[in-house]
């Protein structure tokens, strides 16, 4: 296992985001295209592989999670991702999660 010192710990942001929209992409089978509300001016365009997860990706639409937001932008099937959902699992014996707030924690707070 690679360990990466609390300074470089420091330096990833993790912040609540509530997603606004969730699109398939025609080209793609994993990627959702989700639009997310971090109590910035804009929405962050996310791109996300968790397609098969959720077929019907109406059910992400106004779910608070946790996403990683200082990552640098990432071109990917020609759109570009501003940040990445922060999940579990979803490989071999474990089952997918998406990390979510307990409570009704407004968008933008950063994980301590």
């Amino acid at each position: 296992m690679n360990k990466i010192s609390i300074e470089d710990f420091k330096k990833v942001e993790i912040k609540v985001g509530k997603i606004l929209s969730a699109e398939k992409i025609e080209s793609s089978e994993k990627l959702l295209k989700l639009s997310v509300d971090f109590a910035e001016d804009t929405p962050r365009q996310i791109l996300s592989g968790v397609q098969k997860y959720f077929p019907d990706e109406g059910l992400l639409v106004g779910k608070k999670c946790m996403f990683v937001t200082n990552l640098e932008p990432r071109q990917m099937m020609g759109l570009e991702s501003n940040g990445m959902l922060f999940a579990l699992g979803g490989s071999g014996d474990t089952p997918f999660s998406l990390i979510m707030p307990e409570n009704d924690t407004l968008e933008g707070t950063k994980a301590n």
